[in-house]
């Protein structure tokens, strides 16, 4: 099983920041006040969720990141090229060195930014959208 160790160190924040970066891509997507409140929430129970109940170890150690990949000046342009870069990324090593962790991690990622686009009262064409270029970004 692939540990933090298998991976360099760009490897490693691609994974973790494609994470968050896939759920401020869907929280930028259709932007609101309170609905950034409760994506920020669902964002941190689902990451905190699966650091503690996956059965991946490797998702368990990602899940554990904090942080955004963006600062609070992005334009959701630069969040979504960022966002598909860094997935793409994430996606590229897990398959060059764990492709067995693929799947697990896949599922992480779409877990979160489908919670995030669900958090505020329901799915948003922009936010399918966000969604959409997350699976493509992911192969899935």
């Amino acid at each position: 099983m692939a540990t933090k160790a298998d991976f360099t160190a760009e490897e490693w924040e691609a994974l973790e920041k494609g994470i968050t970066g896939a759920g401020m891509l869907v929280a930028t997507s259709d932007r609101g006040f309170f609905d950034s409140f409760k994506e920020a929430k669902a964002l941190a129970q689902h990451m905190n969720q699966a650091r503690t109940k996956s059965e991946s170890a490797l998702v368990r150690d990602l899940a554990g990141a904090h942080g955004s990949p963006f600062g609070m000046t992005a334009s959701p342009a630069e969040i979504e090229k960022g966002t598909r870069e860094l997935l793409e990324a994430g996606v590229a090593a897990l398959e060059a060195k764990a492709p067995d962790a693929l799947p697990a991690y896949r599922a992480l990622v779409l877990d979160v930014a489908e919670s995030v686009a669900a958090a505020a009262g329901g799915v948003v064409a922009s936010e399918t959208k966000a969604l959409e270029t997350i699976r493509g970004a992911l192969g899935a």
